[in-house]
């Protein structure tokens, strides 16, 4: 099993949920997260005065799949969340040593 993490910008989030719902992912969990990368925040004028935003707004989704979801998943929110500008996000597949569903004690690939 796989956990995939990724970032994308919030205006993406139902685009992507969509894309993975077609390709049957059967659930996600959804974090609101403030972050910055490589542009390393940016400076913006409010009110006349100029002050600096350190952190961008942004959603972490957050999948368990099968194995042999893993790269159809990644490669659909990379399809579906690129906007070709700074900012688009990240994806990372970490290794998933376990999984169970609480109500029904379902392990593993079963628990997904």
């Amino acid at each position: 099993m796989k956990y995939i993490i990724a970032t994308i910008k919030p205006f993406k989030l139902e685009e992507v949920r969509e894309a993975l719902t077609t390709l049957g992912v059967r659930g996600m969990m959804v974090t609101e997260i403030k972050g910055f990368g490589s542009q390393s925040g940016h400076t913006e004028i409010y009110r006349g005065a100029e002050y600096a935003v350190n952190f961008v707004p942004k959603v972490k989704l957050e999948i368990a799949v099968p194995d042999n979801m893993a790269t159809p998943v990644v490669d659909t929110i990379a399809r579906t969340a690129k906007t070709d500008k700074i900012g688009d996000g990240k994806v990372f597949v970490l290794d998933l040593e376990s999984a169970m569903r609480v109500r029904t004690g379902e392990i593993n690939d079963d628990a997904l």
